[in-house]
């Protein structure tokens, strides 16, 4: 039988007067002070509220709780604004609006400016409500020009520093996916990191084969040795990546065993007294596959040995594959 999912919101959006409406914190200095507000405020004043308030009915009269939307509110009643429309949720829980906000991509804000001047907005009047300087949109616009699709779709979901691009820009197509996913192995998207692999990159895979690399503070026999220890590094990366999985199963399987193993005390006092240093090995094993706090102690071999209960391939996943253990949170707004 299918149930049926009730609605969150009301379907009518509800026009309150400012004074009606109670925040739930009061925003800090900082926050008034910063970038963001003010980036806020310049498009708040330009094209007006986007996304509607969040508040909750009042069960009994009197002021309608804000749920979500307290710098939006505190610019309107700087620009001397009285009242707004308002999106009235069921549930008087604000923790959940901030806790699913996905962050917009370098690349995602790079199709929203083409997108808005595509139809027909000026880049003046884009400037102004992203408060930025008109250079900056015409940049943003141009951001993608001579980077290959597959990087691309490889950076389209991450926040990259715009001079990445400029340095991606150099390297033929093929650098440019190899620089990319190295960056996505670090997780590291700078434009020093970016300058660094440009630095690594042979001659022969620049755009400009017939230019000289210029990378500020490093001399032409620093970048040649840079390239010969960047190939012999993917090379043992390469390797690494393709063998890291079916290791890193054996080692949890040998951990799980091992653990069982010192589990059975006949068999923990035949290794202690008849060879201990098997014993130190077996803990460093296990220890190796543990995540918990314990597996330093066992490693030092401090103490009576403990079994610990047996490691499954659940137990230990890294964190984030863990069965029911939920993602860590985003940056909040």
């Amino acid at each position: 039988m299918t149930e049926t999912v009730r609605a969150a919101f009301e379907t009518r959006l509800e026009t309150l007067r400012l004074s009606d409406i109670l925040p739930l914190r009061r925003l800090a200095d900082e926050v008034i002070r910063s970038v963001k507000y003010r980036r806020i405020a310049r498009s708040v004043a330009e094209v007006g509220i986007i996304e509607p308030l969040v508040v909750a009915r009042p069960k009994s009269p009197g002021a309608w709780m804000l749920l979500d939307g307290h710098v939006r509110l505190a610019i309107l009643k700087d620009l001397g604004e009285t009242e707004t429309r308002c999106l009235v949720a069921d549930d008087d829980e604000a923790f959940t609006y901030n806790r699913r906000v996905n962050r917009l991509a370098t690349i995602q804000e790079h199709y929203m400016i083409v997108r808005a001047l595509e139809r027909g907005v000026s880049e003046e009047k884009l400037a102004k409500a992203l408060d930025v300087d008109v250079k900056a949109i015409k940049r943003r616009r141009s951001l993608l020009e001579g980077v290959a699709p597959e990087v691309v779709e490889l950076l389209k979901n991450h926040t990259v520093n715009p001079v990445t691009f400029d340095v991606l820009r150099k390297m033929r197509p093929m650098r440019q996916v190899e620089a990319a996913e190295l960056m996505l192995s670090a997780n590291n998207f700078t434009s020093a990191y970016a300058k660094a692999l440009l630095a690594a990159t042979r001659q022969a895979d620049l755009v400009r084969q017939d230019k000289p690399k210029r990378v500020g503070g490093m001399t032409s026999e620093q970048m040649a040795r840079m390239e010969r220890e960047m190939a012999s590094l993917t090379q043992d990366f390469r390797a690494i990546e393709a063998s890291y999985g079916d290791d890193v199963l054996h080692l949890v399987v040998a951990s799980g065993y091992l653990n069982r193993l010192l589990a059975n005390a006949h068999i923990e006092r035949y290794l202690t007294t008849r060879h201990p240093e098997l014993v130190d090995e077996f803990r460093a094993i296990i220890s190796a596959a543990s995540l918990d706090d314990g597996g330093d102690a066992a490693r030092s071999g401090e103490g009576p040995i403990r079994a610990r209960p047996p490691v499954t391939l659940d137990d230990a996943a890294p964190e984030p594959m863990r069965a029911g253990r939920e993602p860590s949170e985003g940056e909040r707004g």
